[in-house]
């Protein structure tokens, strides 16, 4: 595929020096506290972290340096605007529910109890503001004012990818909360929550899927790895924020799902064995 100049010169490699920092400073500073913290903070014999729970954190890590370094990252905000979208639904939907998913309990209260943030925790984990801050953040991000801030000012990009993720984490904890202090809603609640959530997409979806003018004229300037035209672009874009977010949401519900009937299964299997002991001690 012949590209032109400007295309080449996206393409070309460079390091995001905020990226590479960030990245070393979640993957170092977790790999200190589990090494170095964490059995001072743990009873004798208790495991500091689970190998499982490591692998979770790294693995979110490494989604967050994949779309947010060289290439993904020039490709997103130079010239497809569907691979901004990618972009975002990673660091909401992958990167802040495994780095939950990783946080060890001791780590969680070192950073939140420890630090006194455990009441402002408390109160943005609760489902209604969890919500509201994640959905205002989420669609507010894709206000084309605030789209063409972040491809033309490296600090910007950064206050909004921050934003993201932080509201990320909040909207997250209802369902894979860390801290026994913030303790998870129900099975049932998780569910409907995380449906609320896939719901909330679909109207600025079906205004990128269905729009007929540039609705991001910046994006109209840049150069084209492929032969899509804005209008192309921002329909991918669309289609990708509607299905892509959806499908993880309700993977994740029937996870839920699966997870919940398991349980009560568990727990009938329990009652009918109690039931019977109760049965023969009567009998005897």
């Amino acid at each position: 595929m012949q590209l032109d100049p400007a295309m080449r010169e996206v393409l070309q490699w460079h390091p995001h020096v905020d990226v590479w920092a960030t990245v070393l400073l979640l993957a170092g500073g977790y790999l200190y506290a589990i090494r170095r913290i964490g059995p001072h903070r743990v009873a004798d014999g208790e495991e500091v972290v689970s190998r499982r729970k490591a692998w979770q954190w790294y693995i979110g890590v490494a989604a967050l340096w994949f779309v947010s370094d060289w290439p993904f990252h020039d490709l997103a905000e130079e010239s497809m605007f569907a691979a901004h979208m990618v972009e975002h639904l990673v660091i909401a939907f992958v990167t802040a529910p495994l780095l939950l998913l990783g946080t060890p309990k001791w780590l969680a209260q070192m950073l939140v109890v420890d630090t006194g943030l455990l009441p402002f925790v408390r109160w943005v984990s609760k489902p209604v503001p969890a919500f509201l801050l994640f959905n205002f953040v989420f669609i507010g991000l894709h206000w084309p004012v605030i789209v063409t801030g972040m491809v033309t000012n490296s600090f910007t990009h950064f206050a909004v990818h921050l934003a993201m993720f932080l509201t990320g984490l909040a909207m997250w904890m209802p369902v894979i909360s860390p801290l026994p202090e913030v303790r998870r809603i129900s099975r049932p609640m998780q569910m409907l929550y995380l449906m609320a959530h896939s719901m909330i997409p679909i109207l600025p979806a079906s205004f990128l899927t269905f729009g007929q003018s540039v609705i991001y004229p910046i994006y109209d300037t840049f150069p084209r790895l492929f032969e899509w035209t804005a209008i192309e672009d921002q329909t991918i874009a669309g289609v990708i924020m509607k299905l892509a977010g959806g499908f993880t949401l309700w993977g994740i519900i029937a996870g839920i799902w699966f997870k919940w009937t398991g349980e009560q299964a568990e727990w009938d299997a329990i009652e009918r064995r109690l039931r019977a002991d109760d049965e023969v001690r009567g009998g005897a």
